[in-house]
């Protein structure tokens, strides 16, 4: 089951991770101007494909950029981090393809894009809760087993998830 908390985390994780390599393409552009303009173009590219949950686009984008980079004939210590992240992201968007939504689409139908304020919620009761000074204390089970019914209620999947666990439940309404 694709949670939204780990969507977002995926989405924020895969943002961050692309905010570096341009920051990192900014410098290569001083160094490199034409290849820094080039990888900056395929990088944003690449980032309106993964709004987008175009996950194969983004790939092949980043997959043409590491054939590029890779073989120069003098490759600069810059370029070599460059590839680094570059394949760092690959992988990390082929570990991660089945969790990362179309936010546009999600956008445009009026749906929630972003559930950081539940996130921050949900990290403030467990922080507080696994602070050894309260009375009671959650373990790190507990604190997964919250998160996960959490989500449930969120994704508005927790009664069918409990009508298969126990079939005679019957709601309230």
């Amino acid at each position: 089951m694709k949670f939204r908390i780990q969507v977002v985390r995926v989405a924020d994780d895969g943002a961050m991770r692309i905010t570096v390599l341009q920051q990192q393409v900014k410098t290569l552009k001083d160094e490199q101007p034409k290849i820094g303009e080039e990888v900056a173009r395929e990088l944003e590219s690449t980032k309106h494909f993964l709004w987008h949950g175009n996950t194969f686009q983004a790939l092949q984008r980043l997959e043409g950029l590491l054939i590029d980079l890779e073989f120069p004939e003098v490759p600069s210590p810059l370029t070599q981090k460059v590839v680094k992240g570059i394949g760092e992201l690959e992988t990390y968007i082929r570990n991660n393809e089945e969790f990362i939504p179309n936010f546009g689409e999600r956008y445009r139908n009026g749906e929630t894009v972003s559930t950081a304020f539940v996130e921050s919620t949900v990290n403030q009761v467990i922080s507080k809760r696994m602070v050894k000074k309260q009375q009671m204390q959650w373990t790190a089970r507990g604190a997964h087993l919250l998160l996960q019914t959490r989500t449930k209620v969120i994704n508005n999947d927790l009664e069918a998830t409990f009508r298969q666990w126990y079939p005679r439940f019957r709601s309230a309404a």
